[in-house]
């Protein structure tokens, strides 16, 4: 399989992972803007899960440059870290439904977690598929160490959930904030 088709099948899952989140919003059952208030949550999770799926496939787009050749452990790493990403919907409507409730932010938190896990699994198969190629090697080990603070602050997230979802949520948004902008090496790397 070539990276281009790899790329292609990424980009349409994810679109369709954004498509099935926003057929999810539902028009309200009225038409003054107290009814359309009553959307908040579904919204915000909304926007929030939107920002996360953007992120992913930014970074996901960066990093799938870095590859010369498509190996079968990149292909199933890949598709670990769409199965999760494709549990978003899911999870963002439940919290988005029931107002961010204790119980739906814990599921969003752990599945945050998963989603990060599958993308560090994915950065050790390209770096163990480019064998001698110190550059990228870096790179990916640069990445690697931001996975790993993502998932420190996934599971505080997670646990501080079962307190405070409020706090969970900022963490998520920390991690957010981290992954905004790519990584400047790879397109330093590939220019």
């Amino acid at each position: 399989m070539t990276k281009n088709r790899l790329e292609a099948f990424s980009d349409g899952v994810i679109a369709i992972i954004i498509t099935i989140m926003v057929l999810e919003l539902k028009v309200p059952h009225g038409y003054s803007w107290h009814d359309l208030g009553h959307l908040w949550p579904v919204f915000l999770s909304y926007i929030v899960s939107f920002t996360n799926l953007g992120i992913y496939w930014v970074n996901h787009h960066h990093l799938l440059h870095t590859i010369k050749d498509v190996k079968g452990g990149i292909l199933w790493a890949n598709m670990n870290l769409l199965f999760w990403l494709s549990l978003m919907p899911f999870a963002t409507a439940w919290m988005g439904e029931n107002e961010f409730a204790q119980n739906t932010v814990i599921l969003y938190s752990i599945l945050a977690n998963l989603c990060g896990f599958a993308y560090f699994i994915l950065l050790l198969i390209i770096k163990k598929s480019n064998p001698g190629n110190q550059e990228l090697h870096d790179i990916i080990d640069k990445q690697g160490k931001k996975g790993m603070i993502s998932l420190a602050l996934y599971s505080l997230a997670i646990a501080a959930s079962f307190f405070d979802t409020r706090i969970a949520g900022i963490f998520m948004v920390l991690v957010s904030i981290m992954w905004m902008t790519p990584d400047r090496n790879i397109e330093r790397k590939l220019s």
